[in-house]
C-alpha cells in the first residue's frame, strides 16, 4: 500500500522524468503500470493534488481509435486491388491503422456495405480542447490527385515489368538498363493519357536519353550477322567451345571484335557450355606388385620437341547398364592424342594395344618419356617388355596423387565436359558408343583449337612447324 504522499511523489517523479508508463515496468522501486496509470487519471481529474501539470494526451488517458469516411475506405479497396500495400496505402491516405484495409476489402467483397457516416468520439472529461477525429482526418487526407495518379503509373510499369519477366528471367526496376526502360516507356506511351514527362520523371530518365534510345529501337540491330555467325559455330562445334574459343574462331574468320561482347552475344542467345559433375572414377592401383620406378616429370609438363614426352591413364564411362574404358597417350608438346584404345574391360590389353600403337608412330632415335600412375596395368610384364624394347624411359606418380598427372587427368575433364556428361546416351549400345568417342579424338586433334597453340589445333600447328605425324 502506498501512502498519499508517496502517490503524490511518484507521480510528480514520473511526469518530469518524462518516461513513458511502459518504461518504468521493469524499474525497482515504481508501482505497477496498472497502477501508476490509474494515479495519474486521478490528477488529470484534480483528485491527486501535483505541483506538475500533466499534458495532454499522455500515456495514462485512453485513446480513442479513428474512424474514417467511406469515401477513404472505398479509395483504400481500389488501390489494394491495384496490388499497393495496405502500408503503402496507409502513409498516402493517412491510414493510421493499415491493418483494415484487408478487411474492409474482404467485407466489400462479401457485399457488406461501408458506413455512410463518419463517427464522431465524444470529448473525453474535463478536456474541451480535444478535436474531433474526423477532423484531424481531413487534415491527413490528400487534397490533389498527382499522388494516386503516380501509383496508377508505378502499377502500369510494373504490369509492363512482368510482361517482360516473362520474357527474360533475372529483370528488376532498379537493374534494367535505359534501353530497356525506354521500351517499356514506350510500351505505356500507347496507353490514353499517358505523357511523355509522366513516364520519363517516374523512370528517371531525361528526355533526351529517352529520345536517344528510341531512336536506336527502331534501327536495325548492327551485330546481327554476327549473332548468325556465333551461334553457327557454337553448333558447328557441338556446343563444346565457350566465349573465348567462339571469339577466337571468328578472328580467325576476319570478324574482330571484343571477347567481352562475344560473351555478352552469347548470354542473350543463351550458348552455354554445359558441365556436369564428375563420375567416379575407376581405381586401378593394386597392392604388392613390383616395377614402381621413380618421378622423372616432377609435374613439369612441358616439351619442346614432339615424342620427348608422353603421358597416359584410364577413364571408364557408364551408360546404359554398359561400360567402357579409355586408354590414350598424349603428347605433352601440343597435347595430340597420340594413339588410344577403347575396351569393355580394363584388361592387359586395352594398355598393351594402345602403347604398341603409339610405339610405331616413333621414328629412329626417339625414346620419350613415359609417365603414369602406379595403376596395376603400368606394372604388368606385358607393358614393361614393350617399354624395354622400345626403350622408353618409364615414370610414375606418387600412389593416389592425381596432381602428378595433371596434364592426363586434364584431358580426361574436358573429354567428359564436352563429350560425354551433358549428353543422353539413352539406347545407345558400346560399339556405337566407341564410334562417337573416336569420332570426338580425332576432332580434337585435327579441329579443336587450343590458346596455347595460338589458337591452333595440334594437326595444324605442327602442319605450321613443317612437322610431321
Amino acid at each position: 500500500m502506498y501512502s498519499r504522499e508517496e502517490k503524490i511523489q511518484i507521480t510528480e517523479a514520473f511526469l518530469e522524468s518524462c518516461l513513458t508508463v511502459g518504461a518504468t515496468r521493469r524499474m525497482k522501486g515504481w508501482p505497477s503500470t496498472k497502477l501508476l496509470s490509474k494515479w495519474l487519471r486521478e490528477a488529470k481529474r484534480g483528485e491527486l493534488p501535483i505541483n506538475v501539470a500533466v499534458p495532454k494526451g499522455h500515456a495514462g488517458q485512453r485513446k480513442r481509435h479513428a474512424r474514417y469516411s467511406a469515401k477513404t475506405k472505398a479509395e483504400a479497396i481500389r488501390l489494394y486491388e491495384m496490388g499497393r500495400r495496405p502500408v503503402d496505402i496507409g502513409r498516402l491516405l493517412g491510414i493510421e491503422g493499415y491493418e483494415n484495409i484487408r478487411v474492409w476489402w474482404k467485407k466489400a467483397m462479401k457485399g457488406d456495405k461501408l458506413p455512410e457516416k463518419t463517427f464522431k468520439p465524444k470529448p473525453l472529461e474535463d478536456s474541451k480542447e480535444v478535436e474531433p477525429m474526423d477532423e484531424k482526418k481531413k487534415k491527413k487526407e490528400p487534397t490533389k490527385l498527382s499522388d494516386i495518379k503516380d501509383l496508377e503509373l508505378e502499377n502500369a510499369l510494373l504490369r509492363e515489368l512482368v510482361t517482360e519477366l516473362k520474357k527474360a528471367d533475372g529483370w528488376d526496376l532498379t537493374s534494367i538498363s535505359n534501353k530497356q526502360k525506354v521500351r517499356l516507356g514506350e510500351s505505356l506511351r500507347q496507353e490514353p493519357g499517358r505523357s511523355l514527362k509522366e513516364i520519363t520523371d517516374f523512370l528517371k530518365l531525361s528526355k533526351s536519353s529517352y529520345e536517344y534510345h528510341r531512336k536506336r529501337l527502331s534501327m536495325p540491330d548492327k551485330l546481327a550477322s554476327v549473332k548468325e555467325k556465333i551461334s553457327t559455330l557454337f553448333r558447328r562445334n557441338k556446343a563444346r567451345y565457350g566465349s573465348r574459343r567462339i571469339w577466337a574462331l571468328l578472328r580467325l574468320e576476319g570478324v574482330f571484335i571484343s571477347e567481352k561482347v562475344v560473351r555478352r552475344i552469347m548470354k542473350e542467345l543463351g550458348l552455354v557450355v554445359r558441365y556436369e559433375p564428375k563420375a567416379k572414377r575407376f581405381y586401378s592401383y593394386e597392392k604388392g606388385m613390383l616395377g614402381a620406378v621413380d618421378n622423372l616429370v616432377n609435374r613439369n609438363f612441358r616439351a619442346n620437341r614432339q615424342n620427348s614426352l608422353w603421358l597416359t591413364d584410364i577413364t571408364e564411362f557408364r551408360f546404359n547398364s554398359i561400360k567402357c574404358y579409355l586408354s590414350p597417350i598424349i603428347d605433352c608438346f601440343d597435347g595430340k592424342v597420340v594413339a588410344w584404345n577403347t575396351s569393355r574391360y580394363p584388361d592387359a590389353s586395352l594398355v598393351n594395344d594402345m602403347l604398341a600403337e603409339a610405339i610405331a608412330t616413333l621414328k629412329n632415335g626417339e625414346h620419350p618419356i613415359l609417365h603414369t600412375d602406379r595403376g596395376a596395368h603400368f606394372r604388368w610384364p606385358g607393358w614393361l617388355e614393350q617399354c624395354d624394347k622400345a626403350g622408353l624411359r618409364r615414370s610414375m606418380s606418387a600412389k593416389g596423387c592425381t596432381p602428378d598427372n595433371a596434364a592426363c587427368e586434364g584431358f580426361f575433364g574436358r573429354l567428359k565436359n564436352e563429350f560425354f556428361n551433358h549428353r543422353s546416351w539413352r539406347g545407345f549400345s558400346y560399339e556405337q558408343f566407341a564410334e562417337e568417342l573416336n569420332e570426338y579424338i580425332a576432332w580434337y586433334n585435327e579441329t579443336r583449337i587450343k590458346e596455347s597453340l595460338g589458337w591452333m589445333s595440334p594437326a595444324r600447328y605442327r602442319l605450321s612447324l613443317g612437322l610431321v605425324g
